[in-house]
């Protein structure tokens, strides 16, 4: 087809135009992101998790579990690591010396407990608030509310219900922050647990030693509340607590001295041979106690022989 030369002329000066107008250049911006989203979303991917220490099997019945507890009932630490030496495991379980308990009771021994680990590990997170982040107050306590809902305890207090239920956090990473308060912990005590032990920080802590209702071992005191801080990362796996491997499950064992980790595989074993030691040290004291005039006390009192 021939076109007259005017009319070629005039297409020659709009067609350029055309291409080079705003709607043009939009639309080929439009496609051009498109084209690199679908190459972005088709590059996008997730590493696969995996786990290579497994958690163990066992006998967690009520029998197997009230069998182990009138092992380890009075036992004290001492005992169990002698226990733990006397088959092989010298210096597995014990925990950094610097975990200690809030508080000390001679006479009923109320920071003493033993009981079946639930593991919990806290991570550091990858989110900070500065000054001016939120519009205000309510700004502040929504975004509060919705990061305790990310580590909160309603994801494993539940694990606690059977009773003689120990939780050993994880977290000895995530800096500043006091996960363990005299209000949650109240709630774990409720819940089952008999004692709460980490390589962090507890705060809150003249209230929970004054209510003295649930023992709790830390390494530090004091820090700040978890939003922002801490990330809550998983339940019931293996996970390494003042230098000790906790599965969960193992026999946690926490006094004046320290805390102590059994596996629970060597539980009855290791809890025969300590209650044995434990047996002849307070025959051994009783008679010191007789030839010194000392006032007889529950530590020198024949100890109660375990079911069977």
């Amino acid at each position: 087809m021939k076109l007259r030369p005017r009319l070629r002329s005039l297409l020659a000066i709009a067609l350029p135009c055309l291409a080079a107008s705003p709607a043009a250049n939009a639309a080929q911006t439009a496609a051009k992101s498109l084209a690199g989203s679908a190459t972005s979303a088709a590059a996008l991917t997730t590493p696969e998790p995996r786990r290579i220490l497994q958690n163990k099997r066992f006998d967690d019945s009520d029998a197997a579990r009230q069998r182990i507890l009138e092992l380890f009932r009075d036992l004290r630490v001492t005992d169990v690591c002698d226990g733990l030496d006397a088959i092989g495991l010298q210096d597995i379980g014990a925990m950094d010396q610097a975990i200690r308990p809030l508080w000390r009771d001679t006479e009923k021994f109320s920071h003493r407990f033993v009981g079946f680990a639930v593991t919990v590990r806290y991570v550091p997170a990858q989110l900070r608030v500065g000054q001016n982040s939120f519009p205000g107050y309510e700004g502040y306590k929504k975004f509060k509310s919705e990061q305790y809902q990310q580590s909160s305890e309603k994801a494993w207090v539940e694990l606690g219900k059977r009773g003689h239920a120990v939780v050993v956090f994880d977290a000895g990473e995530v800096g500043y922050v006091g996960f363990i308060g005299s209000n949650n912990s109240l709630n774990w005590a409720k819940n089952g647990f008999v004692g709460a032990v980490t390589n962090a920080n507890a705060r809150d802590t003249d209230e929970i030693v004054k209510t003295g209702r649930i023992p709790v071992y830390s390494r530090r005191q004091g820090g700040g509340v978890r939003p922002g801080r801490i990330w809550l990362d998983a339940v019931n796996v293996p996970i390494a607590c003042g230098g000790a491997l906790v599965f969960p499950g193992d026999v946690i064992v926490a006094d004046g001295d320290g805390v102590i980790v059994v596996p629970r595989e060597h539980a009855v074993r290791v809890g025969e041979i300590a209650r044995e030691i434990f047996v002849g040290d307070q025959k051994g004291r009783l008679q010191h106690y007789q030839n010194l005039g000392l006032p007889l006390d529950q530590t020198v009192a024949p100890a109660k022989a375990p079911a069977r």
